[in-house]
């Protein structure tokens, strides 16, 4: 069985920075302690835009500067950098909410021989079309999103993101 662990864009700018919430700081211990105790593949996400941002079509819609490529802000949240260090992990800079890339990396797995699940940031925009991306290329394979490690924009939009996968048929698991 191959067991995967995708932790998306745990950036200081999404946890406590530029588009940071109280929520995004409360999952950051569960974050850890899901990575510390993970054992298989992990795949680490970065949303990474340039200085143009703002001329783009994100920035047109979130006119917020965020995770600019090797500002402080795209670095990743200093505990879950800790905890990181002690793993072997593959790095993805994404432009977009999705990574195309990350289901090209994954094109060799068994579909039902595998086991992916997903924890980060924001429920509702890159954890979401990432689950779903999955599904869409490998509707056989077990993809499970854990709620205790996830935060969404606000609450209600992080609640219909999860209410939107499991109509999907993604696993929505530690829900309180």
């Amino acid at each position: 069985m191959r067991k995967i662990l995708i932790v998306v864009d745990m950036q200081k700018d999404f946890v406590d920075g530029a588009l940071g919430s109280k929520e995004a700081v409360s999952i950051v211990d569960n974050v850890v302690n899901r990575i510390n105790d993970f054992d298989g593949e992990i795949f680490v996400t970065y949303d990474t835009h340039q200085e143009n941002y703002m001329d783009t079509r994100e920035g047109k819609y979130l006119p917020v500067p965020h995770c600019i490529e090797a500002t402080d802000g795209w670095k990743l949240n200093d505990k879950v950098q800790n905890v990181l260090s002690s793993k072997k992990y593959s790095t993805i800079h994404k432009p977009t909410f999705g990574s195309t890339e990350l289901v090209e990396l994954l094109k060799d797995s068994c579909e039902k021989d595998t086991d992916v699940l997903l924890i980060g940031l924001c429920t509702d925009i890159c954890v979401v079309s990432n689950a779903l991306l999955l599904k869409a290329h490998y509707p056989e394979m077990n993809i499970s999103v854990d709620v205790a490690c996830c935060a969404g924009v606000t609450p209600e939009s992080h609640r219909a993101a999860l209410l939107t996968m499991k109509m999907c048929q993604v696993n929505v698991i530690n829900e309180e």
